[in-house]
């Protein structure tokens, strides 16, 4: 090996909807981490690993960091955002082109002083006008030193390579943590639950998904063949309704387009059993959560 080899943690932060979870699956070349156009879908901290010749990235992808809501779910989430600065190499605060708020201010407040804090200016693809981009590149660098700052557009994998190259320059010279082969330090299992529930936001109105979880129940390999029982957490009779839709078409719908993605993802066939249960108030239950997997 390489005895310049450098391995680290890099924290990706930022508001929701800034397009974090796009650009961690951009960066590893795989989906480890569900996207959709709400905020709020990653709930989870998740590590993306993206080995190269010379390095290895471990990406920890958190959830967006919350200052309208105030349930036990939103503030275990913001807990994970903060709780990751501790342990990680670099921080990657990632913010919209052209948009800087107090969202931003609040998350610069909790910042580390001694970690190294890159700022990714994401969807630049997005800018009606490109050459208002410098100047918001000027305009954010008197509001703080940053290490580096990277424009780049994640969705388009644009600027990508460099956000990498900038990234290297500040990890540990140390081996690898995770084989050249791993892409994440999540089971399937977990990728599974997760997988649905990207389903059920992207088919699903504004309000529903933030009163829903996925709870897999049953997670079975024969060969490479998966069987994945999955229960779909509401909060009301009424949201079930929801979810099954007319004649059961759009339940129906969400499970076969989460069961592809599925074995796109694990390289085998999967049969996918969904169905509904009702636990009122999880979201503000601690022990329900902690059923659930949050911690």
């Amino acid at each position: 090996m390489n005895e310049n080899f450098r391995t680290g943690y890099i924290a990706i932060i930022g508001r929701p909807n800034v397009g974090k979870s796009t650009l961690t699956n951009c960066l590893i070349g795989a989906k480890v981490s569900i996207t959709s156009k709400k905020a709020q879908t990653t709930r989870h901290r998740i590590h993306g690993v993206l080995t190269t010749t010379d390095n290895q990235f471990i990406f920890v992808d958190t959830p967006g960091f919350q200052t309208s809501h105030t349930n036990a779910l939103n503030r275990l989430m913001n807990r994970s955002v903060t709780s990751s600065f501790a342990d990680v190499d670099v921080i990657l605060l990632v913010i919209e082109a052209g948009r800087w708020g107090a969202g931003e201010g609040a998350l610069m407040a909790m910042l580390p002083a001694e970690k190294p804090i890159i700022l990714v200016i994401n969807k630049i693809d997005r800018l009606a006008d490109k050459g208002k981009l410098l100047p918001f590149i000027a305009q954010v660098s008197a509001l703080h030193t940053f290490t580096e700052i990277v424009p780049l557009s994640a969705e388009k994998n644009v600027g990508t390579n460099t956000l990498l190259s900038a990234v290297a320059a500040y990890l540990p010279v140390m081996p690898p943590v995770f084989a050249a082969d791993d892409i994440t330090d999540r089971s399937e299992r977990f990728l599974a639950s997760e997988i649905l529930r990207e389903k059920l936001f992207r088919n699903l109105g504004e309000e529903l998904p933030y009163g829903l979880a996925v709870e897999i129940e049953k997670f079975e390999q024969e060969g490479e063949l998966r069987r994945i029982f999955a229960a779909i957490i509401v909060d009301r009779a009424a949201h079930k309704v929801m979810v099954i839709g007319k004649a059961g078409e759009r339940l129906k719908r969400i499970s076969t387009d989460a069961r592809k993605d599925m074995e796109k993802l694990f390289g085998g066939k999967v049969w996918l059993e969904t169905w509904i249960k009702i636990k009122t108030g999880w979201a503000d239950d601690e022990r329900a959560l902690k059923s659930l997997g949050y911690e």
